[in-house]
């Protein structure tokens, strides 16, 4: 006879996959595991578990209840960490407020999200204090000290070690549906206003199972119970990658390091013995460089690069001081992971052959259903060259914009979530993204990817960073530009930059009007709020730089072109 589901034991447990269950096996595996916080404080899990009591009993003090919404503004920190867990495992919605952004969209995004209690660092009661005449709904704030005996400000409703000290640990955490709202933040906003987006508890739950789940499958190291974790990216964004959850799930040592400061960052690396970390780009490079001045070691450690592209000479520079560095990719919608690189089956094991690999976008992570499809939603053949927009599925992704049908309907277009990346798929599963749709450059009647001008010229020497976007043109319509950062002491011309091109123009790789128009010179690349290369400024800074000028004085730092200017149907370079 078939079992029935009314067949089941009276008492029976429905586990709900709850945020508040990741704690279990960890309280009992690793209950005198170390949870650190720069040279300020050191605890157990088990005196983590404590505290999180103690947070709740202070926060329900406050008038927290099941369904608020209770805003963070901190560093990094075991306090955010503490608010990862606490608030979403007494029912309450936890915003994580981008302190990046201009005060005026900080203000929008606690407005709209209407959050009625705020906890904020003491760094940020300036910024608070700006924008507190328009947060009309938060009728409770706690200060975050951080170790500085000081009075909190007045009117304020307290300390936040003060109030967990006064506070019970034994705040009762009750089963909840696991279809809750857990989080909510807000994008970076670099395509126009903020989006809210929000992520339940079973989400996150099988965010941290299947997040978890490719380092078993990559052909190399992961992520597991031997590393000490320490996150190179702010708790504000996508939930530190989700890793925060991962980490506590296992049980791992975590090592918070407050305000990114780079000296910092490697002392606690050595001193706590961190193995995993996660980063963007421009974070790694950062830690190069502080590197070079200290002479700090930075062998064995691993290191997943997302948020923009990781260039082979990025790649190449980190496995020659001896680390693992690995793409990974995701976004904000997705919470984020959607895919990890790994050794391809058919590579040769070669040092290029594993470059071209980990900088690859990588192949979707276990719960993930991927497609490249053209306009009409149909998928382009698998054959690694054949472009379209990646579209994605998979239990972790945010359902909607809130407040914003417009965007939502736009964004689950025929059932599938829209990346708004351009990507290849080949017959393995390894994706790649080519570009984004809006960093795509049309020119000559061809498109251009500004992602793989800047693989090309990264790895030229004495070119620190280099951003390629288009600019208008008055024949081509767009033409490329480079907006190169060079090494110190270093120079660096377009003609240089165009000669080493021309390889790839030969091999296929590139088109033909795939050279720079021109270089500008700069000693630093515009970042967005969780330190993304700010494309949208570069395109809007040197939107004009075509146009005719009545005067035009002279700009010693622009390498222009030395080619005669194109004429339509002539190639780049052709005389």
């Amino acid at each position: 006879m078939a079992l029935r589901f009314a067949e089941k034991a009276a008492e029976a447990y429905d586990f709900p996959l709850t945020i508040g269950h990741l704690l279990d096996t960890a309280l009992v595996t690793a209950a005198d595991q170390e949870i650190v916080y720069r040279d300020q404080v050191r605890m157990t899990y088990r005196t983590f578990r404590t505290r999180l009591g103690r947070l709740a009993s202070a926060l329900s003090g406050l008038g927290a209840a099941e369904g608020m919404v209770i805003a963070v503004m901190d560093w990094d920190s075991h306090r955010y960490l503490e608010c990862y867990f606490a608030v979403p495992m007494m029912g309450a919605v936890l915003q994580t407020v981008n302190v990046r952004l201009p005060p005026a969209q900080v203000a929008e995004t606690i407005v709209r999200a209407e959050a009625e209690i705020l906890l904020v660092h003491r760094d940020f009661l300036p910024l608070y204090e700006a924008i507190a005449p328009l947060l009309t709904r938060v009728g409770r704030v706690v200060v975050l000290m951080d170790g500085d005996a000081a009075p909190p400000p007045a009117g304020v409703a307290g300390e936040y070690e003060a109030l967990l000290e006064q506070s019970a640990p034994d705040f009762v955490f009750r089963d909840f549906d696991e279809n809750a709202i857990a989080t909510t933040f807000f994008t970076s906003g670099t395509t126009g206003s903020p989006k809210q987006v929000c992520f339940t508890h079973r989400q996150i739950v099988l965010h941290a199972l299947a997040a978890n789940g490719p380092f078993g499958t990559t052909r190399a190291r992961g992520f597991g119970i031997d590393d000490v974790y320490m996150p190179l990216t702010p708790m504000f964004h996508v939930h530190a990658w989700g890793v925060p959850y991962i980490a506590t799930m296992l049980g791992v040592k975590q090592v918070y390091p407050g305000r990114y400061e780079p000296a910092t960052l490697l002392r606690l690396r050595a001193a706590e013995k961190v193995t995993y970390s996660h980063c963007v780009p421009t974070i790694l490079q950062m830690v190069f460089d502080a590197a070079d001045k200290s002479g700090a070691d930075l062998s064995g450690w691993l290191i997943t690069i997302g948020g923009s592209a990781l260039t082979q000479a990025l790649c190449r520079e980190g496995r020659r001081r001896g680390m693992e560095v690995v793409t990974g990719y995701g976004m904000s919608e997705t919470a984020p992971m959607v895919s990890l690189a790994r050794p391809r089956p058919d590579g040769d094991g070669s040092e290029d052959s594993l470059v071209r690999a980990f900088t690859a976008t990588g192949v979707p992570v276990p719960l993930v259903s991927v497609r490249v499809v053209d306009e009409a939603m149909r998928d382009v053949p698998a054959d690694g060259a054949t472009r379209g927009e990646l579209v994605i599925r998979s239990p972790w992704l945010t359902p909607c914009y809130v407040g914003n049908a417009q965007a939502s309907d736009a964004l689950w277009r025929g059932g599938w979530l829209h990346t708004q990346d351009v990507a290849t798929i080949d017959s393995q599963g390894t994706l790649q993204i080519r570009d984004r749709l809006k960093d795509v450059i049309k020119t000559g009647g061809e498109w251009l990817c500004s992602v793989t001008l800047e693989d090309l010229v990264s790895s030229l020497d004495g070119v620190q960073a280099i951003a390629v976007v288009g600019v208008p043109h008055p024949q081509w319509g767009e033409r490329p530009i480079g907006v190169v950062v060079p090494q110190a002491g270093r120079s660096v011309t377009v003609e240089t930059i165009n000669t080493h091109l021309e390889t790839a123009i030969a091999s296929g790789e590139l088109s033909r009007y795939g050279k720079l128009e021109r270089i500008e010179l700069v000693e630093d690349l515009p970042k967005t709020s969780v330190g993304k290369i700010d494309k949208k400024l570069l395109r809007a800074r040197y939107a004009g730089l075509f146009e005719p000028a009545p005067q035009a004085g002279p700009q010693p730092a622009t390498q222009p072109a030395t080619q005669p200017a194109l004429q339509p149907g002539q190639e780049i370079g052709a005389s």
